[in-house]
């Protein structure tokens, strides 16, 4: 084969993966602009490396890729613990974080999933995600993270155990949850807090997201009567209008605006109601989703 031909195989080989290996990055990471610097830099050390070595692309790219995002979260983790408040996963339209054709997709790019597993040491993170969403057995899985096949089944299981506590077992269908967004739109519009009562879980806790760039609650906000007197108190502060539900993340999110901040909502359910719910509002991080308005 000539180097020109073989290089632009190469290129189409790398191409058909690039949606699958972005989608694998974001899960690892939880930003898409750390996510396309990973797969860049999985582009160039593909280009370098003789293809005539590499049996199987997919396998040879998940590694490359999944290697790259554990160095890339190692330090991440320093940066998000001197961020300005909560730090929440970057929102991205469901077709830029690959194909979400399975339940164990959708889930693993879904907010709670990925706000959970900021919990997760990168391990634990890398075997979940390989796992749970690209189905890899424990053998290939070991061989990407550097442990054994025994220490690769243990961290699934520790993972595993720490993102089921707290979460129904089934969770809500996207009608669903567009559902309870028309209803906390309909008690917020007309200020009915016995309304929001009846759909915040007791426990419910609310994460917001400025990045020290848009005014946002710097700790969360825990229980039903605190969420419910700072909502009430945003209200009052801010007018709160252009409410519309779009879709991020592979579900439902709610769009508003208050004052001239647009912010995204996600939510999160437990036994019926709303038990957590995710603010976004630092701008750089809603540059990859549109608003429906």
């Amino acid at each position: 084969m000539t180097g020109t031909l073989r290089d632009m195989t190469g290129v189409d080989d790398f191409e058909a993966y690039r949606p699958m290996l972005l989608g694998l990055a974001y899960r690892l990471l939880g930003s898409m602009w750390d996510a396309e610097d990973v797969v860049q830099d999985a582009w160039l050390r593909w280009s370098a490396t003789d293809r005539e070595d590499v049996r199987e692309p997919r396998a040879f790219l998940i590694t490359v890729v999944s290697r790259l995002a554990l160095d890339q979260l190692r330090s991440a983790r320093v940066k998000r613990e001197a961020y300005a408040g909560p730090w929440l996963p970057e929102p991205v339209e469901d077709g830029d974080a690959g194909p979400l054709d399975t339940a164990e997709l959708r889930d693993t790019v879904s907010f709670a999933t990925l706000h959970m597993m900021e919990r997760l040491s990168p391990p634990e993170r890398a075997v979940f995600v390989l796992r749970e969403a690209f189905e890899l057995p424990y053998d290939q899985i070991a061989g990407i993270i550097g442990v054994s096949v025994a220490n690769a089944r243990q961290l699934h299981h520790r993972a595993s155990r720490r993102l089921a506590e707290g979460r129904d077992r089934f969770q809500p269908s996207a009608q669903e949850h567009a559902e309870l967004f028309n209803r906390f739109l309909a008690a917020a519009a007309d200020g009915d807090l016995d309304g929001l009562t009846e759909l915040f879980h007791d426990d419910v806790v609310f994460y917001s997201d400025g990045g020290g760039k848009v005014r946002a609650a710097l700790r969360p906000i825990v229980g039903r009567d605190k969420v419910l007197r700072f909502f009430t108190g945003l209200w009052e502060r801010y007018e709160y209008g252009g409410a519309a539900i779009g879709a991020a993340n592979g579900q439902p999110v709610l769009w508003s605006r208050l004052g001239e901040h647009p912010q995204l909502l996600a939510l999160d359910v437990r036994d019926g109601r709303i038990h957590t719910l995710y603010g976004v509002l630092n701008p750089d991080k809603l540059t990859r989703v549109r608003a429906p308005w």
